[in-house]
């Protein structure tokens, strides 16, 4: 597999320049950083949310960091907590588990990224399966972003 055909086809509407990098078999975002010999830091992942009114959000933030949702809820005065597994399982239905896309709007879905991706020269995306990463250069990352809210909501975890 590649990249899921939903994300490629978003990438390619809006004009996204991306190369696809190809690793060995990983199952989280840390491995796929390791496999594929890149930093986690630069490696994006996206966490599920579901907010009080039952308003779904994807959260975009580096792979070795974990979701501060009190700041989230802070910053747009929703209370958020994490959907379980099977729920992102069938939304996501064209990926594997466990590599989601951090593309919210290629879902028709609110996203919100950490900041702190931008201070990445490159940032690398799950591309729907555990073999492949999405890389795109900084500039393009900001294209894909632009009409994203973001801030500093996470926070590292040490492995």
């Amino acid at each position: 597999m590649s990249v899921v055909a939903r994300v490629g086809e978003y990438l390619d509407a809006q004009h996204i320049q991306y190369d696809v990098i190809h690793h060995g078999l990983s199952n989280s975002s840390i491995d796929s950083a390791r496999a594929a010999k890149i930093s986690p830091m630069k490696l994006a992942k996206a966490v599920i949310l579901e907010d009080h009114e039952g308003r779904y959000m994807m959260a975009v933030l580096p792979s070795m960091n974990k979701i501060r949702l009190h700041k989230l809820a802070d910053t747009f005065q929703r209370d958020f907590h994490l959907i379980s597994e099977r729920r992102v399982y069938k939304m996501f239905d064209d990926c594997e588990p466990g590599a989601v896309p951090p593309i919210g709007r290629a879902y028709n879905m609110e996203a919100v990224y950490d900041e702190l991706l931008e201070e990445q020269k490159d940032v690398f995306l799950e591309a729907g399966d555990h073999q492949s990463l999405i890389h795109l250069k900084q500039s393009e990352f900001k294209k894909l972003v632009a009409d994203c809210q973001h801030g500093r909501f996470s926070g590292e975890v040490f492995h």
